[in-house]
């Protein structure tokens, strides 16, 4: 039996680190009276990397399999967290977040690789719940640590702590903990080579267009309610506390998911997925009562946390063989190429109309995206 618990627990620590360090970034910007565009590239130099080299990456896993990309991206983790520490200022925020990004890259993209090639095509719906649960976990750990940290023991500490989540993964792999094998990608003819032959078949492209709508409005939700927070004059443990909500009903709405998997189709669990989450933003978006934003992050949580495991069962299943871990590559590319377009954009919007306005537009992205997806069940 493939060590799938301790794989699971190993992402979460350092995903801890990884989500705590990307709260504590935009705080500390914060903090320093960063601009709004400041704050947004911040963020996006943590995907920026992962967005260049994700397929290759991905092409990489397929060949040489999960244990030394992991080791290399917890060591990276590490080091790029810890930074702050030694350190202080803004500056060095500029080397954290694209060295923590492209590393926590390399353990994303390893990770999921591993619960697809370990399980049969019956077990990896509930499986892939079963690590987005523990990415709820961490989640949820990563954002109210980084918190009390911060308040408690201040900036330069915060970050040291973080940076020591990432210690038992790196031990745990470098004792071999994990499988070893290499599974080998199959040469393949020169003419359905090239990354964006993913894409000819439709259940590609539509799932991919959902995960584009998923994609920007997690990015919506990571820069701008650190900023909302701020704004109607909320305190980092309350910030960690309403980012906590959030994580929290994606672990409970991804507990539930193996039962929902067996009554409900993966595209009909999305389209109501997608009508949950555009409802909540437009609910956020009115309040400034910290209890009712609790409950709209929850709900937007419950929105937001269903689709992942559908969606990589279903890209799993639909990637060519040899080549699930490039299909997640590219996944990966999406997600990092919006994390890093997003802040910026939604930075420059931010100083131009607020942030209310930014909450509106994904709503509707969303609730349109919710129609198209119904359309497409149908």
């Amino acid at each position: 039996m493939k060590p799938l618990p301790l794989l699971i627990i190993l992402l979460i620590l350092d995903h801890i680190a990884f989500s705590g360090s990307r709260v504590s970034v935009s705080l500390n910007a914060i903090k320093l009276d960063a601009s709004h565009f400041t704050i947004g590239l911040l963020i996006a130099l943590h995907a920026i990397l992962p967005a260049l080299l994700s397929v290759t990456a991905g092409r990489w896993i397929d060949r040489v399999g999960i244990v030394r990309p992991m080791l290399i991206g917890s060591i990276g983790v590490g080091v790029g967290i810890v930074l702050p520490f030694l350190f202080p200022g803004l500056p060095v925020l500029f080397v954290t977040a694209p060295v923590s990004g492209l590393s926590f890259m390399l353990i994303n993209i390893s990770a999921y690789h591993a619960v697809g090639e370990w399980s049969t095509a019956e077990e990896r719906p509930v499986n892939f719940s079963y690590i987005s649960l523990g990415f709820s976990v961490s989640t949820f750990i990563g954002p109210l640590v980084a918190g009390v940290f911060i308040d408690q023991l201040g900036f330069a500490a915060a970050f040291l702590l973080l940076a020591l989540f990432s210690v038992p993964p790196i031990v745990a792999i470098s004792a071999k903990l994990l499988p070893s094998e290499r599974p080998h990608r199959p040469e393949l003819p020169a003419e359905i080579d090239h990354v964006f032959e993913l894409l000819r078949t439709r259940e590609m492209r539509r799932l991919f267009t959902v995960m584009t709508l998923l994609t920007v409005a997690w990015d919506v939700y990571g820069f701008a309610i650190p900023i909302y927070g701020s704004s109607i004059k909320l305190n980092a443990t309350s910030i960690g506390i309403v980012m906590g909500s959030f994580a929290a009903a994606t672990f409970v709405v991804r507990l539930a998911l193996p039962f929902l998997a067996q009554h409900y189709r993966p595209w009909t669990i999305l389209t109501a997925a997608l009508l949950l989450a555009g409802s909540s933003f437009i609910a956020v978006s009115f309040t400034s009562n910290l209890g009712w934003l609790m409950t709209f992050m929850f709900t937007l949580g419950l929105g937001l946390g269903a689709p992942q495991p559908m969606v990589l069962t279903l890209l799993h299943q639909s990637a060519p063989t040899g080549r699930a871990a490039e299909a997640l590559g590219l996944r990966t590319t999406l997600i990092n190429t919006s994390q890093t377009v997003m802040p910026l954009a939604f930075g420059a919007a931010g100083a131009a109309v607020g942030i209310a306005p930014i909450f509106w537009l994904i709503a509707v992205a969303l609730l349109g995206g919710s129609l198209f997806t119904r359309r497409w069940h149908h």
